[in-house]
C-alpha cells in the first residue's frame, strides 16, 4: 500500500534552520508532484510548497518564499523542505502529500498524505 513517512521536525529556535523528509513508498514516486503543507493547532491546513515530477517546477507560498527550499530525489523516493530563517509562526505540522498531474495547492487534490511531523520553533 502507498505510505508516506515524514521524519526530520523537532523544536528550534527563532532563525534556526531545520530540513524536513518524506519518504515515499507503494507508488511510482517520479511520476507524481509532491506538496508540503502544515496545520497549526486551531487553523486550516495550508500549502507551504510543492515540486513537480520532474524537479524543473517549484512553487511556494508567499509566507515561505526565500526561506524554504523544495526539492526532490528521485532515486531514494524522498522530498524534502529546507526551512531557514524560522520564525514562531511557522509552527505547525508538516505533512507532505503526493498528486498525479500538475501543480496545485488545493488540498483535495492530493491523493496521499503522511501523518505528518511537528515543528516548534521557539521565540
Amino acid at each position: 500500500q502507498v505510505q508516506l513517512t515524514e521524519s526530520g521536525g523537532g523544536l528550534v529556535q527563532r532563525g534556526d534552520s531545520l530540513r524536513v523528509s518524506c519518504a515515499a513508498s507503494g507508488i511510482t514516486f517520479s511520476r507524481y508532484t509532491m506538496g508540503w503543507f502544515r496545520q497549526a493547532p486551531g487553523k486550516e491546513r495550508e500549502f507551504v510548497a510543492s515540486i513537480s515530477s520532474s524537479h524543473t517546477s517549484t512553487y511556494y507560498a508567499d509566507s515561505v518564499k526565500g526561506r524554504f527550499t523544495i526539492s526532490r530525489d528521485n532515486t531514494k523516493n524522498t522530498v524534502y523542505l529546507q526551512m531557514d530563517s524560522l520564525k514562531p509562526e511557522d509552527t505547525a505540522a508538516y505533512y507532505c502529500a503526493a498528486k498525479w498531474g500538475e501543480h496545485s495547492i488545493r488540498l483535495r487534490e492530493y491523493t496521499y498524505w503522511g501523518q505528518g511531523t511537528q515543528v516548534t520553533v521557539s521565540s
